[in-house]
């Protein structure tokens, strides 16, 4: 049987709570009270305070990151006839929202070390690519790090691609300290549950520098409306609830904190890691752990260490109650509802070894020291 140790969760939504519950309580009351529950002034409130957070001059509150993403390309005609690059190793709204538009999911393969859409292969996939005109490039912030975007900038320039951020793991992330939502020609961000500003439910926001995108954007979430029952196109039902709108607001006053939080509970790992002897340069030699572009502001929606037997690992700690998950167990291109694509194993390594080897750890601003140290033993246990 395992030594008994003190569980630790891979997230605890009752910690944070308990720190906002009053502000939070007001928020929701005063929505009830106005009777304003879908869009109205607590939407309003909210996408300006996110436009400002974001340092874009727009945000269109919507239903969820999924329909963020779809909202983003939608508002920019990306249709049939298109394509679309993007990568293997994300969550699967990622290229089921390029589908969704009609236009088609080209793959690229990923960065090694910080695990998000390579520029460079990106270049190679358009000079490959014979049939639809590629019209844009989504690279993800994966778990929390901007993309390189000194290099797609270069992309864009060179091809006159559309450049639309998922930034669905990544509010408050910054490149040479220009936030993630204003670094492409639009945003989507997630505020689902589990992300570093979350909401109680589903709820999602676009940004961008285009006030035609923005106009575009918010007619095509309400059924294609810019006048009550007049339909200019066929848009969809994407909006946001008040009451998430106003959860969001507050929370949005306290995430600066709480980022600056799991950087400080990032590095604690790294120095733990190290000085239990576990970190190393790749994973033959140990656990790698994750790496910061010094060009990049991190906020660790994730802290994802690269270990070897990693399965084996996962179920060690597991059952010892300490949580973890892997993002993302099976890269896109080999989901059996995107055969479709024409996809083989082999055609991107960097993200099939990836999905081999990555492990998120408990990761949240409210996360103790004790609990850390408690990670950490286990995992230098698992491998003594």
């Amino acid at each position: 049987m395992p030594e008994v140790l003190q569980p630790v969760q891979m997230l605890d939504f009752s910690r944070q709570f308990a720190g906002i519950r009053e502000e939070v309580l007001a928020a929701i009351e005063q929505v009830c009270t106005s009777q304003r529950f879908i869009l109205g002034p607590a939407v309003d409130s909210f996408e300006r305070a996110a436009a400002l957070a974001c340092h874009a001059p727009h945000a269109v509150g919507c239903a969820s990151g999924t329909d963020a993403l779809w909202l983003a390309m939608a508002a920019a005609n990306i249709g049939p006839g298109d394509a679309v690059i993007t990568t293997p190793f994300s969550f699967f709204a990622t290229a089921s929202s390029i589908l969704r538009c009609g236009a088609q999911p080209l793959l690229s393969d990923i960065d090694p070390v910080t695990f998000n859409l390579s520029a460079e292969s990106v270049e190679r996939r358009i000079a490959a690519h014979r049939g639809s005109e590629v019209k844009a490039v989504i690279p993800v912030h994966l778990y929390g790090q901007c993309a390189d975007w000194d290099a797609f900038t270069s992309l864009k320039q060179r091809h006159g691609l559309l450049l639309i951020e998922d930034a669905a793991q990544a509010f408050g992330a910054a490149w040479r300290g220009t936030p993630a939502g204003a670094l492409g020609d639009l945003a989507a961000f997630s505020f689902y549950p589990t992300k570093n500003l979350s909401a109680f439910g589903d709820a999602g926001l676009v940004t961008t520098l285009s006030a035609d995108l923005d106009e575009r954007a918010r007619m095509l979430r309400g059924h294609g409306m810019r006048r009550r029952y007049y339909h200019d196109e066929v848009g969809w039902n994407s909006r946001l609830d008040s009451i998430q709108a106003a959860v969001l607001e507050v929370k949005l006053r306290h995430l600066p904190r709480w980022n600056e939080d799991r950087r400080r509970i990032a590095a604690r790992y790294d120095e733990l890691f190290r000085a239990a002897g576990l970190s190393a340069a790749t994973t033959s030699e140990g656990v790698v752990l994750p790496c910061t572009d010094p060009r990049a502001t991190h906020v660790f929606h994730q802290y994802v260490i690269r270990a070897p037997r990693r399965d084996a690992m996962r179920q060690y700690l597991t059952e010892r109650q300490i949580g973890n998950e892997i993002y993302y167990p099976l890269p896109l291109h080999l989901q059996a509802s995107l055969k479709g694509l024409g996809y083989k194993p082999g055609d991107f390594p960097i993200s099939e070894l990836a999905a081999e080897e990555v492990l998120a750890l408990p990761i949240y601003p409210e996360l103790r020291d004790d609990e850390q140290q408690i990670v950490v033993d286990a995992i230098r246990s698992f491998f003594a």
